[in-house]
């Protein structure tokens, strides 16, 4: 798999898996594979996040979606994305991350933001589109009708698409890389 795609939402088949599909299918069809993989699931187990731990590291992609709640990022896909993390967070440099909100109104920069935190800490660029990748709707038919949104989601894949493969035409190997220190604010 070259892409991995998290659903953040307890809706397994709600509007952020309708937006994560859109990109799936674009990223498809220029030529790369992709799985979306729900990770918010009451009680899930460690062993839910060491499957997803172990496909993350094999994809060159990883887009994070969540809905919107209360300005932020679902708390069971926070949870589940916290020990993912812990656990990958130094093995996925220079992987390509990038995130997807969809939410009723409003919030969707707030969660986008906390989300992209993920792939900044763990040294991954983060793939753009032409707008912050959120769409809009309350239900997997109102995100269908968000044609700006559903645009970005395409985009998003396009670009994620073209930078995997552009890395891997050029054939370059990883860079050095420094060994983390880790401080406080004292002296």
């Amino acid at each position: 798999m070259d892409v991995l795609l998290l659903n953040g939402s307890p809706h397994e088949k709600g509007c952020t898996f309708t937006a994560l599909t859109e990109v799936k299918e674009t990223l498809e069809k220029e030529g790369l594979s992709a799985e979306i993989v729900n990770i918010a699931k009451e009680g899930f187990t460690k062993e839910d996040v060491d499957r997803v731990a172990t496909l993350a590291l094999e994809a060159d992609g990883l887009i994070i979606g969540s809905p919107v709640w209360y300005a932020s990022s679902c708390g069971l896909s926070n949870y589940f994305l916290d020990l993912l993390f812990s656990k990958i967070g130094s093995k996925m440099r220079m992987k390509f991350g990038a995130s997807v909100v969809p939410c009723r109104r409003g919030g969707a920069s707030s969660t986008f933001d906390q989300l992209n935190k993920y792939f900044t800490i763990s040294q991954m660029p983060i793939v753009s589109s032409n707008y912050w990748n959120q769409v809009h709707g309350n239900t997997p038919e109102e995100v269908k009708q968000d044609v700006e949104g559903m645009q970005t989601m395409r985009i998003l894949a396009r670009n994620m698409a073209y930078l995997i493969k552009a890395v891997r035409s050029a054939a370059l190997p990883l860079g050095e890389s420094e060994a983390k220190i880790k401080t406080n604010f004292i002296r």
